[in-house]
């Protein structure tokens, strides 16, 4: 009572008792960052789970890091413009999604580490931030300055993995004694492993007002020019959590694609042939937990087939790559790879742009070149064809064409994609040795016809059927018939440094000697 009076005879300001009891609830509310990088969506995702669930209230923050529109070391765009475009409306959706649930996205165009800085320093009473954890140095160091800067503010970085069909801690080996070869690791994995169960989320607390945020940044404030993915595209790829749950639901239940997947996934045209879910696995729009269940659920209510199986196959494909990079750590892009193989590669600028822009001279390759360039996709069959062609007919270095497709795919995700390279330049782990894509028999085998040439390469449109494959083939008569003279309308082609048996080339017909160079490897078929 004397306590109370003695506040009421000092005539206390209104106003600075009311922050004073503001400030002791604030210090009574719990406070978490969850830092969103490869996790771009809501459904199953542990990480937005465990925040929800230990906070009161929950800051969720995307940063778009410099660093990714940068360029790689042999020049490119780190993140060309598609790429960049499918991430900027996944960023924006999830932002979406978090808005109707009554939270927000903090956007940030900063270093993830700075932003958290900067967060922890204005904002009271963050005690944790949440992230997923990654494999490759680049994200790793991220997460080292994270943890770092939160531990100098009070706080504490959790890292919690979530990007895998099977979880690291369910694998029946530690992921640097896995084994190097695909089979061997599959087998153990299903024999010993089940992919957990999808998370369900919960309700979502609110988040922090009176955090700056930026605008989302346009292509041009990212440095890209804006481009349109081509109308001749297998699918107009949107991102986001909204389109890849509509993906999941068209291709298995809408359509039933996945009934037939194991026959019609070496396609080459058109979305129906291949799931296409790797864009959204890629940056965490989709989780591969949920494509495995609706997989499951198919199964048990409609069918189970090689083809049901055959998609969660490929998903272990993914997973393969993702644990093998920690692993073999940064091996997987030196020169050698993670076998240290000793090779003398040529970085010939003028021969790798022939491949880049498509103009080769061998139509199989340049379609595909041409559709990676004008929309962000290339089939997993033309992957391993163009990857085989640049690194054995052309012999340069397999570094540039694995930072092409850094800077050009749409579904470009670290571990598989230079984990797939390192195969296919004969210097990774691959139990086969001397592989090699014969492009001619690969062209008639998977485009029988030639309709995918023909799509991609116009110029080439007036020949008919599978002779578009091998124009150098044609006669005079012929070329002059369907308005094509090589040199001019379309490339001379690339005279291939190795001659493989049954591969026609220009300037050499009939059957190769069929000798394999010394110390020579050939590629390995990878699942990209």
């Amino acid at each position: 009572f004397l306590k109370t009076a003695f506040l009421f005879r000092s005539k206390i300001n209104v106003h600075t008792f009311a922050r004073l009891a503001n400030g002791c609830l604030r210090s009574m509310t719990t406070r978490a960052i969850v830092l969103h990088r490869n996790d771009l969506r809501l459904h199953d995702n542990e990480v937005v789970k465990r925040a929800h669930e230990h906070a009161d209230e929950v800051i969720h923050v995307y940063c778009f890091d410099p660093r990714h529109y940068s360029t790689t070391s042999f020049g490119f765009p780190k993140t060309g413009s598609l790429r960049a475009q499918f991430t900027r409306e996944s960023v924006e959706d999830l932002q979406q999604r978090l808005q109707r649930l009554g939270n927000d996205l903090v956007i940030r165009k900063d270093t993830p580490e700075r932003a958290v800085e900067d967060i922890l320093k204005s904002i009271d009473g963050i005690s944790q931030v949440y992230l997923q954890k990654e494999t490759c140095s680049e994200e790793t160091d991220v997460e080292k300055a994270v943890t770092s800067v939160s531990s100098q503010n009070g706080a504490r970085a959790l890292l919690i993995w979530g990007s895998t069909l099977v979880h690291i801690d369910d694998l029946p080996f530690p992921a640097t004694e896995m084994p190097d070869i695909f089979t061997p690791f599959r087998k153990k994995v299903e024999s010993s492993s089940q992919p957990r169960k999808p998370l369900t989320v919960g309700e979502l607390k609110k988040g922090v007002s009176g955090i700056r945020s930026d605008a989302i940044p346009s292509l041009e404030e990212l440095g890209l020019e804006k481009r349109q993915i081509d109308q001749r595209s297998v699918l107009q790829f949107k991102g986001g959590e909204t389109a890849a749950l509509d993906r999941l639901t068209e291709y298995i239940w809408t359509k039933k694609l996945i009934a037939t997947y194991k026959e019609t996934r070496n396609g080459l045209i058109g979305g129906d042939y291949s799931s296409k879910f790797s864009p959204w696995l890629m940056n965490g729009c989709l989780s591969p937990r949920t494509v495995y269940a609706e997989i499951k659920k198919f199964e048990n209510s409609i069918q189970s087939n090689d083809s049901t199986y055959w998609l969660v196959f490929e998903l272990l494909w993914r997973d393969f790559f993702k644990f093998l990079s920690i692993k073999v750590g940064n091996s997987l892009f030196f020169p050698g790879g993670p076998r240290a193989v000793e090779k003398v590669w040529s970085t010939d600028v003028r021969r790798f742009n022939l491949w880049r822009d498509g103009k080769t001279g061998h139509p199989f390759v340049d379609a595909n070149m041409r559709e990676l360039e004008q929309s962000g996709w290339m089939s997993n069959r033309g992957r391993q064809n163009v990857a085989s062609f640049l690194t054995k007919d052309m012999g340069i270095d397999w570094r540039l064409g694995a930072e092409w497709f850094e800077s050009e795919l749409i579904d470009y995700d670290v571990s598989s994609n230079w984990g797939n390279w390192t195969y296919s330049a004969g210097v990774g782990s691959d139990p086969r040795e001397n592989r090699y894509f014969n492009i001619q028999k690969q062209s008639r085998d998977y485009d029988p016809q030639g309709e995918f040439c023909r799509l991609w390469l116009p110029e080439l449109r007036n020949i008919p059927g599978p002779a578009v494959h091998a124009p150098w083939l044609l006669s005079t008569a012929d070329l002059e018939r369907f308005q094509v003279q090589l040199g001019i309308d379309y490339p001379i082609a690339f005279k291939s440094l190795f001659h493989r048996e049954n591969q026609h080339t220009p300037g050499r017909k009939g059957r190769s000697h069929g000798k394999r160079s010394q110390g020579m490897r050939y590629p390995a078929k990878g699942k990209f």
